[in-house]
This record gives structure tokens, sequence and C-alpha cells, in this order.
């Protein structure tokens, strides 16, 4: 049973914008649910209607079985952590920390412990005396997410509070984002344009484009089989490479007579376009000549830029030999884990 229910949400704003269109979304309880999509997608404002910073034009945001629609946002027991820290630059860190512990009714015993045990978990303890100009913007965005987890809520929110941060904070942040997360058991929706986020940290991903879920589901679902192009290329990077192919009797060929996979019955007819990921591309075994434009060094692996059949396509290969620039390679598709699409999609 899902413990976050968001049915049909809608936002079009004064001037017109629609910024959300019939939105379905599920958390199911203690689970980490990732929005993901690209800038202007439709992911904050859904995250602020959950929070009650913003009203759905339609739907309705159901939580533990409670219609939470009308809700206003000190009523819907969530935590919010923003992708700006929004820190009180007059308050220290520990009464930064135990703000939102004021207005809960809790002894001072009790709110010291709170704060105590999130200093603890955070690592934050040499830092309780200082006041946010003094700390670091990593340090800054740990007090923001302690302030969010401390009072325990039922859900918490999180607006890309890695966002501003550089490539190794972040990479230590979202580990400890995901380890208090479960640790606590609480439901999480956090939003993201990072794939790497999204991968690493969700039970849940739903992908967003122009206000809508596009799918929802485990990351492996959302990355192996993705429901359409626009999905596909939102895991991955390099992006996946995109053929278009047409059907002649039982096989699908590709451009210039290169693939000649089999096609299932029943998976379409016509023109399609076939979806690979890089890793499941070969660079040797095929029938037609590519030619490598650019060899990247992905650390445990090389990326190449191949020139093949009229299409530009990426292949991930073994560092187990080299290759260089105008060097003749012949890809070959895994065609097990090839994705067929309709050219509508």
């Amino acid at each position: 049973m899902s413990f976050l229910v968001c049915e049909g949400l809608t936002k079009i704003y004064a001037d017109g914008t629609c910024a959300v269109r019939g939105l379905d979304l599920r958390c199911g309880e203690g689970e980490f649910t990732v929005l993901l999509g690209p800038s202007g997608c439709g992911k904050t404002t859904t995250l602020r209607m959950v929070a009650g910073l913003e009203q759905p034009t339609t739907g309705q945001i159901v939580l533990a079985g409670t219609d939470i629609t009308g809700y206003s946002p000190a009523e819907r027991d969530v935590g919010f952590a923003f992708q700006f820290y929004a820190l009180y630059p007059h308050l220290k860190v520990e009464d930064n920390i135990g703000f939102p512990l004021e207005s809960m009714g809790l002894s001072r015993r009790e709110r010291r412990q709170r704060v105590a045990d999130m200093v603890e978990r955070l690592g934050l303890g040499a830092l309780v005396g200082c006041y946010p100009r003094q700390l670091a913007g990593g340090d800054q965005q740990r007090v923001a997410l302690a302030r969010a987890m401390v009072r325990r809520p039922q859900l918490y929110l999180m607006d890309e509070p890695l966002g501003t941060l550089d490539a190794d904070l972040r990479l230590e942040l979202r580990a400890m984002i995901r380890a208090q997360q479960l640790d606590a058991g609480i439901a999480t929706v956090y939003v993201t344009h990072d794939q790497a986020e999204a991968l690493s940290m969700g039970d849940s991903i739903a992908v967003l484009a122009e206000g809508r879920i596009l799918q929802q589901g485990s990351p492996e679902d959302v990355y192996r089989r993705p429901v359409s192009p626009v999905v596909a290329r939102q895991l991955g990077q390099p992006a996946i490479n995109i053929l278009c192919v047409e059907r002649r009797g039982d096989r699908w060929i590709g451009p210039n007579e290169v693939e000649r996979m089999p096609a299932q019955s029943g998976s379409g007819a016509g023109e399609m376009l076939l979806g690979v990921r890089l890793e499941d591309i070969a660079p040797t075994g095929g029938r037609v000549p590519g030619v490598v434009r650019v060899v990247e060094d992905a650390g445990a692996a090389w990326i190449l830029a191949v020139d093949w059949a009229g299409a530009s396509i990426h292949i991930t290969a073994s560092k187990e030999r080299r290759f260089a620039p105008g060097e003749t390679v012949y890809p070959r598709i895994d065609a097990a884990r090839a994705l067929l699409w309709p050219r509508a999609t």
C-alpha cells in the first residue's frame, strides 16, 4: 500500500503557465522516491504541492491515509530540505537544528537530546557554536539537512539539496542522506536532475517531462525497460544510442542493413526506433565497419564515439586493448538487450 499518493495533480499559475499536468505519484512507506527530470519539468512544483507551499489547481494528495490536499504546511508533518540552505543567520548551528522542535511541545531535555543525536549522526560536533556565515557550503547544507530531519516527520521532502555543492561533497552527502533515511525508515521524496543520484539513492525513480510522470519504477526497471526514448535518455551517460530500424518479415533491419536482428511476434511493424545502451554494443564481431572518431578514458573502460552506418554512436570498450581515432571497428549489438519503440514516441 502506498504511503504517499498524489492523484491527478495539476498546477496552473495565474499567467496561464501549466507547470504540472495530471500527475500521479506513489511512494511506499519507508521508500526513497526520486523525481528525476530536466529543469522546468515540474519536479519542484510537485514537491511544493506535497509540502503545502503551493495549492494544486486540481488533484488530491493523501499521506498515510489522510487527505492533506487542503492542509497548511504546518499541518502536514513533513520535513523540507531546500537546494539553498535557508539557515537563520542569527542562530548558531545547534539552535538552527533545534528550531523546528520549538512548537512541538517537547521538554527542553528532549529537544536537546534530539539535537545532540542529529549533531552526532551528521558529524557536526565541532560546529555547534558557529553561525552560518562561519561555515563552508557543505557544512551549511549538512546543518540544513539536520534541521529537516530532527523533527522525525512522516515524510521528508528534499529539493535538490546537493545541487550547489562540488562533486566530492555531493558523493559524501548523498551517502549520508541515504544512510540516515534508511536508519530512520521515513518515506522520502527527493528531487534531482542528476541521474547518478537517482540511480544510487532511489528505491523508486519517477521520470518527469513537461509536467507529467512518464514512468515510475525501480532504478533497474527504468534503466533497462524505459517506456520511451525520452525516458531512456534520462539515464545513462553518454545517453542511450537510438537508431531507426524497419521490420522485414521476421527481422529488424537497421541503416544500410547494419543489423539483422530477430523480430519477436507482436513486437511491432514498419519503422521503429531501436535503443541500445553503450555497454550492450561490442566494438568487434559485427558485419558493417565503423570509424572511431573520439576515444574517452572513463577510468575502468574506454568510451568510443563511432561513425557507423550513417549514425554517430557511443560504445563502452574494455581496456584490455587500446583504440585510436581513425581506427576501423565492427560494432555488434546485443539483440537480447536492445529496446524497440514506435516511431511516434
